[in-house]
């Protein structure tokens, strides 16, 4: 779930700065379709239920490479 709500929050953002340059994605064009307030409406709910959902995703468990305990050497 962090994966899925980091990218969310990433689109919402990304979205937000675009809109300052008049630039879209197309992916969010259709948003535009019902105004101005609803789309800023939308692009801050991305970013709210994004970061809920990067928050209270478990995080990601890393392998961790076991050492075995070196043999005494015979000499």
């Amino acid at each position: 779930m962090r994966k899925i709500g980091g990218y969310m929050v990433f689109f919402g953002l990304f979205a937000i700065v675009l809109n300052f340059f008049d630039r879209v994605p197309s992916i969010l064009m259709w948003i535009y379709e019902w105004g101005e307030g609803v789309a800023w409406a939308i692009k801050i709910g991305l970013i709210v239920v994004g970061a809920v959902l990067f928050f209270l995703g478990k995080p990601e468990t890393e392998e961790v490479e076991l050492e075995l305990p070196e043999e005494p050497k015979a000499e």
